[in-house]
């Protein structure tokens, strides 16, 4: 069965297909290789501008994690894009997820 699409009805399709398509989250994750702790850093609104071209600045985890990181995350959740989207790309502000390494793990990789 063919159905004749008007062409209101073509760019209501559009947009749709447009919408779902652009509401996915973009999501990166680096892990060290230490065993994680109970302890992290968030920052929900690391600000970045023009499109991500300058990044956040960065987060100072030296104090709050004496041991290292174990991971860090980022991305751009719905409200970040959307916050991207109603300033044009000029503020883009994304999630920073860092989680500290537990206690003794400071020498993971070091040469003997």
């Amino acid at each position: 069965m063919r159905t004749n699409l008007n062409t209101g009805d073509r760019m209501r399709y559009a947009l749709a297909v447009s919408v779902l398509l652009l509401a996915s989250c973009y999501h990166a994750t680096i892990e060290t290789g230490a065993a994680p702790s109970q302890q992290s850093i968030r920052k929900g609104f690391a600000s970045g501008w023009i499109f991500g071209l300058v990044p956040p600045s960065t987060v100072a985890t030296q104090e709050q994690c004496s041991s290292g990181v174990a991971r860090v995350e980022t991305q751009l959740s719905f409200v970040n894009q959307l916050v991207s989207f109603l300033t044009l790309g000029i503020y883009t502000p994304m999630q920073i997820d860092v989680t500290c390494a537990a206690g003794g793990s400071e020498n993971v990789g070091a040469a003997p």
